[in-house]
């Protein structure tokens, strides 16, 4: 048991030695702008996980809405209803999977670390199943990061989550 207990924590060290490696060489290769101190600014987002939503995302006036970004991040369904009766699931892998994982897991750092995500996360969560709930907070997170990189402004947690 100490053996195996050993052994796990040296890949888990190795693996962190190579992670930071890799985050010193992206640093090292990305330039840096005013709009992504500006992601910065968002609760969960942090250095790579900008550089993740800044280039995935490219240049923000392709998206004619925010609605089309959130979409494009895969925070929306995609289920046709008619007569409250489920039709279909259209084009559900559509849009990015890399902003998809990065919005989630923004939305963890963000329920972990600020205590207004927190509580409508908990709000949430009591009315609907926890993924949902976290989902809806990736989601509020994108239609923020629309809003900050087509305006060039901070984030204000008021406004995303009053």
């Amino acid at each position: 048991m100490a053996l195996a207990v050993k052994s796990t924590l040296g890949v888990i060290n190795a693996l962190d030695e190579q992670i930071t490696v890799l985050e010193k060489t992206i640093k090292a290769h990305s330039k840096p702008s005013a709009t992504f101190q500006f992601l910065l600014s968002v609760s969960g987002i942090g250095d790579i996980l900008g550089l993740t939503i800044l280039l995935e995302t490219g240049e923000i006036n392709r998206f004619g809405s925010v609605g089309q970004y959130a979409s494009y991040c895969r925070c929306v369904g995609s289920e046709r209803i008619s007569n409250g009766k489920r039709k279909g699931r259209g084009n559900r892998k559509n849009g990015n999977r890399y902003l998809a994982w990065a919005f989630v897991e923004a939305a963890n750092f963000a329920i972990r670390y600020h205590p207004q995500i927190k509580r409508y996360y908990q709000r949430k969560a009591a009315r609907s199943p926890g993924v949902v709930a976290l989902k809806t907070v990736a989601h509020k997170l994108a239609r923020a990061c629309y809003y900050i990189l087509r305006d060039q402004v901070p984030f204000d947690v008021n406004k995303a989550f009053a």
